[in-house]
């Protein structure tokens, strides 16, 4: 039985909890937060034994395999690296760390102790991703030559999950001295990974972000509303291909929602996961003349929780893992040179 620590019991957590607790051979065994009362019921809500409040007490106490580090960003690093020192397995949330350098010294951690190493890209979670990367891979598309992506979000225009300004959640989301790298860190990482996953490396970016006038320098409690809210990617990637990813928190009509477009010299696919996470459009053959899409259903694959579980067991570290998170994170970094300089930027 792969014992398992959930440690930052909000929102994310819970999900987790909800994942893990449906994977055999593992058991949630004890919940961390610095919020007793948060971490309390969190842990009498999903039949966790043990709680704490003190994570270096829960590693000297709790018989504990691994780590499932769902903090805010800024805790990332230590607390993934601390559990590393004591000789635990880390899935650790996005963003890895606040910069590459940060990342990388994650990596050189878990390298050093010969721990199970992994981050929670969850779009890896998707059917049509998986299979978007075999049909680039295997040349089905030809040469790859246009990409187009987006993420986008609406809660700063939609109450869907409730009003921003009343929930801290989000809000902090939207302040860099809470530690948010703002719509880029927040979810245009996932795009970036997403992208890539499918696509191939990136070689280049010219990056624009912008934090509108509305919330622009704007104090809301505690929080200085300065984190970029929208987040505009032209890229050159390492094949040749050029590409535009775009992401905002002002997506009126817009929930949670990742496209994706790539046209080859071949063919074309494209992903909408608001219709569904197994679905993959193609347009290959006789139908590039028509301008026809025929959609395909993918088969399931693990999920990230699932994969880590089995690398435990197995020894072989899965992806993503630290290192794929840092090279993500090589790429926000690089978005932040560019939108200083605004000049396009090397990766």
């Amino acid at each position: 039985m792969i014992r398992i620590a959930i440690v930052g019991t909000g929102g994310m957590g819970n999900s987790h909890a909800d994942i893990f607790s449906k994977i055999k051979g593992c058991k949630i065994v004890a919940g961390c937060d610095i919020n007793e009362a948060r971490v309390q019921a969190f842990c009498t809500k999903h039949s966790i034994p043990d709680f704490y409040s003190d994570f270096e007490l829960m590693l000297e106490k709790s018989r504990i395999d691994a780590v499932v580090n769902v903090t805010p960003d800024q805790f990332h690093a230590p607390l993934s690296i601390r559990a590393i020192q004591a000789g635990k397995h880390v899935l650790c949330e996005k963003p890895l760390a606040l910069n590459y350098a940060e990342a990388m010294t994650m990596v050189r951690a878990a390298k050093k102790k010969g721990v199970i190493n992994m981050v929670n890209f969850s779009y890896r979670n998707a059917p049509a991703l998986h299979r978007a990367h075999q049909l680039v891979a295997s040349g089905r598309l030809g040469d790859i030559v246009h990409v187009d992506a987006s993420y986008l979000q609406s809660w700063l225009t939609s109450k869907a999950w409730g009003a921003w300004r009343d929930n801290p959640a989000l809000v902090w989301r939207l302040s860099t001295k809470h530690g948010s790298m703002g719509v880029l860190g927040d979810v245009g990482i996932h795009l970036v990974d997403f992208v890539t996953f499918a696509v191939g490396d990136m070689k280049s970016v010219n990056a624009q972000l912008k934090t509108f006038q509305g919330l622009k320098g704007k104090k809301h409690g505690v929080y200085t509303l300065d984190a970029n809210d929208t987040a505009l990617m032209q890229v050159e990637f390492k094949s040749g291909a050029l590409g535009m990813l775009h992401t905002t928190r002002w997506a009126t009509g817009h929930i949670n929602s990742i496209e994706l477009l790539v046209c080859g010299t071949k063919g074309a696919l494209r992903i909408n996961l608001d219709q569904g996470w197994d679905r993959l459009g193609l347009s290959l053959g006789k139908d590039i003349d028509t301008g026809k899409w025929v959609e395909v259903s993918c088969p399931p694959v693990p999920r990230i929780a699932e994969r880590f579980i089995k690398a435990i067991r197995t020894g072989v570290n899965d992806q993503p893992d630290f290192q794929r998170g840092a090279d993500v994170q090589k790429v926000l970094d690089t978005c932040f040179l560019s939108n200083a300089s605004g000049k396009r930027t090397k990766i």
